[in-house]
């Protein structure tokens, strides 16, 4: 039963004050909320959208390449193609459900994390209320969402980034420096590609001054990206015609679940808030503000833009790796096509800083914990930001995103974060039964059923991934327990206790 000995939340609270281990609390409402929305709004709102409108053919070459789904429905297609009707203009109504959906999780966090203000987000709740060798797992898991994750936004940074330098200058860099040596089937081929680990050290060396100055810059860059979809939404707006939306729901309901399992990966980056909860001033009302305010925004902006792309352009047209841009290219707009060029590079370059930055602290309350090497809890003495696990977090996204095409992977983060969100809502009820007089600054209604409610989604949606997806995310649990046992399990601070 040792691999299940749980944490108190006073102990987990009393470690966060040890002077030197103290991370400066300096956020707010607004600098939390400007954090969710720059893990949620990256380039998928102008890539995705399109897609989960028009739908799209997938080729399933092998059984690995099947859903759960696939398989019960359909058989394992091999060596076939599988059709997936698109939501039409109806994808504003598949965001909208994807965004319900995702309250039930996002109340779950908010309820938790009010509670336990404490770097680590699901890893600390497990460790509080599951035990260890859960809190171990999804720990493990959660460095694995945040570091594929932003392996795959260097990567597209770094081609949007060479589009942008042809569109204004008229030159690329040599494709030696700019594609990595090892490309995905079909792709380029370099020798290193030299963007995606500059920027990812950009980003790093930001993080590492201090989380003031990281959450500052991360406020502007989400700024720009506002404004640069709403420039979209107003300028392209007098260009709509409302024959294109009709049919509404070309292929009904069936259709518009199909744009929501497409678009639902966009609002994963919400959980994001959680890890800032030991930074945080006044955590028991500004972390809930943050994760719901979030959702909201995030919520409204992906409805405009559906709204007006689907209105600009028919929406079988728009199946392409980039139908804001592409529609905006028929219509003649060039200028609004460069600015949503550069808030797409906003976009991914906010996302990549929120990642990172939770991806450093979810290592930080590893090693906090004594599950990993101290070393990844050292604190800056002047800036008192985890500045090693940081420069670490750096090197382990921006050396494989040199070296591979990480897109190909991206379905990790997915599976990753669904497995968190299942764990959290489970520990909401699991905490109202073990601890129900504890204070709770912000509850989560209709407990369990609302809890109940966010798993089976993320059940099913988790169901919706290819078997070679679930095959890799068992491989890297499985090494991290091959860590865990002759090292975590013997060192970890109840252990010696």
């Amino acid at each position: 039963m040792s691999l299940f000995r749980t944490k108190s939340i006073d102990a987990l609270i009393a470690a966060s004050e040890a002077p030197n281990q103290r991370l400066r609390r300096t956020l707010g409402p607004w600098s939390l909320t400007a954090l969710g929305i720059g893990a949620v709004i990256g380039s998928g709102i102008f890539t995705l959208t399109g897609t989960a409108a028009a739908g799209k053919v997938i080729p399933i070459k092998s059984i690995l390449e099947a859903t759960v789904i696939d398989l019960v429905l359909h058989g394992s297609h091999a060596g076939s193609q599988l059709g997936r009707p698109g939501a039409g203009p109806a994808i504003t109504l598949s965001f909208l459900l994807v965004a319900i959906a995702c309250l039930f999780a996002g109340l779950c966090y908010a309820e938790l994390a009010s509670m336990i203000p404490i770097a680590g987000s699901a890893y600390t709740y497990s460790y509080a209320i599951l035990g260890e060798i859960v809190a171990w797992v999804i720990g493990w898991d959660l460095i694995l969402e945040y570091a594929v994750s932003n392996m795959s936004v260097a990567v597209g940074f770094s081609a949007y980034l060479q589009d942008l330098f042809q569109n204004l200058f008229g030159f690329q860099l040599p494709s030696r420096w700019a594609f990595p040596p090892f490309p995905a089937a079909g792709g380029p081929a370099g020798w290193f590609n030299v963007p995606a680990l500059l920027i990812t050290m950009l980003v790093t060396v930001v993080l590492v001054r201090g989380v003031r100055e990281s959450a500052g810059t991360n406020t502007v860059m989400v700024a720009i990206k506002i404004a640069a979809i709403l420039i979209f939404c107003i300028g392209a707006a007098g260009a709509i015609k409302p024959g294109n939306w009709h049919p509404f729901a070309p292929h009904g309901f069936p259709g518009i679940l199909t744009g929501a399992s497409i678009v639902f990966f966009t609002y994963i980056g919400f959980d994001s808030v959680s890890t800032a909860a030991e930074e945080c001033k006044r955590p028991q009302r500004d972390l809930p503000i943050g994760i719901i305010a979030t959702l909201i925004v995030c919520t409204i902006l992906y409805a405009s833009v559906s709204l007006v792309l689907t209105g600009i352009a028919h929406y079988q047209t728009l199946n392409t790796d980039s139908p804001v841009a592409d529609a905006l290219k028929a219509l003649g707009y060039n200028r609004l096509r460069l600015i949503v060029t550069a808030g797409a590079l906003m976009g991914m370059l906010s996302s990549l800083l929120v990642y990172q930055y939770g991806q450093a602290r979810i290592w930080f309350a590893m090693s906090r914990d004594r599950l990993l090497p101290g070393l990844f809890s050292r604190v800056h003495k002047k800036f008192q930001t985890p500045h090693v696990s940081t420069w670490i977090a750096g090197f382990f996204v921006g050396i494989p995103a040199g070296i591979w095409d990480i897109d190909t992977f991206a379905e990790l983060s997915n599976i990753g974060t669904l497995f968190a969100f299942v764990l959290v809502s489970l520990g909401v009820i699991v905490l109202r039964k073990k601890q129900p007089e504890r204070p709770r600054s912000f509850r989560v209604p209709f407990v369990p059923l609302f809890p109940i409610i966010s798993i089976v989604c993320c059940l099913v949606l988790m169901m919706g991934l290819p078997l070679k997806t679930w095959l890799r995310f068992f491989v890297w649990l499985a090494i991290g327990l091959a860590i865990y046992f002759p090292f975590g399990r013997k060192r970890s601070t109840l252990a010696e206790q």
